[in-house]
């Protein structure tokens, strides 16, 4: 069996596989054992297993992973376009502004997939790859200098020690970054009182990020949410008109696995409508 080293793709014994992960960097642990962190290639999920638990994983299922969520982008694109086209001479005298977003996303990958599926859509996003860790400390100026109307922060999350000790904000790996930059955006005296906020990724502490003063986060039933999952709600809030509100309820069809993987009070929409 070929050793694991940084960047390979992988899979955890322990748990048959169920997830694939990258390797992002190999540290030593107690009893000159080595640790691998892991970060998953299609789900938010952020996670550790000794080098032993670990199993490289064949090119056509990392391929197949792959292209499967390729293929659920394509799949929304592909529906907005259908349902834009469907609109087209309705409005014609009308004049529609989706709400700007400003997405901080832990993932280099994902940004870049983030960036560009708004792009496709038709939305004004501003994406940035900002580590968990980083992301309270650039949150301030990022905000005074693109003045969004929605606010995303993501990347990769986890509990430590899962199924216990939900309420241990050191139970959990980016939760407090989350946290901390949810807290300092509300402080933001540039920005509009009604930005609307999601933060958090996979098994993050919901309820102390929705205390922080996000509008929706992640995630209630500490579950592995959908890497789109954040993109999902971004794009609900920036296409609702700002006379409509939007519940939690109107977001869940959308979401892979619904009030466990997101949950929210709602907010205002964030779309302009000139006549």
């Amino acid at each position: 069996m070929s050793k694991v080293k940084e960047g390979d793709i992988v899979g955890r014994k322990s748990y048959g596989k169920d997830v694939l992960f990258y390797v992002k960097k190999i540290i030593g642990g107690k009893d000159n054992s080595k640790i691998a962190i892991l970060k998953g290639i299609t789900i938010r999920i952020e996670a550790d297993a000794y080098i032993e638990d670990l199993e490289l994983i064949e090119q056509d299922n990392i391929d197949n992973n792959l292209r499967g969520l390729e293929q659920r982008l394509e799949n929304r694109i592909n529906n907005h376009s259908i349902l834009t086209t469907s609109l087209i001479g309705k409005k014609s005298k009308i004049k529609e502004i989706p709400g700007k977003i400003l997405h901080l996303d832990g993932d280099k990958k994902y940004s870049e997939k983030a960036f560009r599926y708004y792009k496709k859509i038709g939305l004004n996003a501003v994406v940035k790859n900002v580590t968990e860790n980083n992301q309270p400390k650039v949150i301030t100026s990022l905000l005074n200098r693109y003045k969004p109307d929605i606010l995303i922060i993501t990347g990769h999350d986890g509990m430590i020690k899962k199924g216990t000790d939900y309420n241990n904000i050191n139970n959990y790996r980016n939760s407090r970054h989350f946290i901390e930059a949810v807290l300092r955006a509300r402080k933001c005296k540039t920005v509009k009182g009604d930005l609307v906020i999601f933060a958090g990724a996979c098994q993050s502490f919901f309820e102390a990020i929705m205390e922080a003063g996000a509008n929706f986060a992640s995630s209630p039933g500490r579950i592995l949410i959908d890497f789109m999952d954040p993109l999902v709600v971004a794009e609900k809030i920036a296409n609702t008109e700002n006379y409509k509100y939007v519940s939690i309820n109107e977001i869940i069809p959308d979401i892979r696995d619904g009030y466990k993987g997101v949950g929210g009070i709602g907010a205002i929409g964030k779309k302009i409508i000139i006549q």
